[in-house]
């Protein structure tokens, strides 16, 4: 469905974005961003209005696990796509690596940038498992902080590819059956 004004142009259009999994059904205006559409439209405040320019990577979200400024991209161009914002990261009420190292090493300080930080590396470590300092640094290079330094996002970064590394490395269940206990809830002791 289209929505024309009395010159027979195209204002808005009804578009179908597929956005952290669920499918969105939205009339939109021709002129708004995905940015727009993410925030006001579907009210996924995380992802934040920056610079508006493609310069600052405070809109990145992943579009079909690529990273993309938001604030460059119209809704139309990705119908049909999956696109992740920050607000998926979380699964089930648990936090994402990401987040846990990015609050144990303080590389959100005042969380501006943090959401497009977030998304630029859980693209790049979706693609390699354990990547080095400068592999990092060339990942985030669209994004910008004014806050930290950025040693502890690099830090934060390398130590969430970690954790991510050994727990695909761990089998489920090794910890747990050393000290199972028996089917009525008590630990069985041997008797000496």
């Amino acid at each position: 469905m289209n929505i024309s004004v009395d010159n027979g142009s195209t204002i808005a259009e009804r578009l179908r974005l597929r956005v952290n999994g669920e499918k969105h059904d939205l009339i939109v205006a021709l002129n708004k961003t995905l940015l727009e559409v993410l925030r006001e439209d579907l009210l996924l405040t995380g992802t934040k209005h920056g610079c508006e320019l493609g310069e600052c990577g405070t809109c990145t979200v992943l579009i079909d696990g690529e990273p993309m400024l938001s604030c460059l991209v119209l809704p139309i161009e990705v119908q049909d796509r999956e696109i992740e914002t920050v607000e998926s990261l979380a699964q089930g009420g648990h936090p994402h690596e990401l987040q846990i190292a990015f609050a144990e090493f303080g590389a959100s300080q005042c969380g501006y940038c943090t959401p497009g930080m977030m998304m630029s590396a859980k693209a790049l470590l979706d693609e390699i498992e354990r990547p080095s300092r400068d592999q990092i640094k060339e990942h985030l290079a669209g994004n910008l902080c004014r806050c930290t330094g950025y040693l502890q996002i690099l830090e934060a970064i390398e130590v969430a590819a970690e954790r991510r590394e050994v727990a695909r490395r761990t089998p489920i269940g090794d910890d747990l059956e050393a000290n199972d206990p028996g089917e009525d809830g008590v630990e069985e002791v041997a008797a000496e």
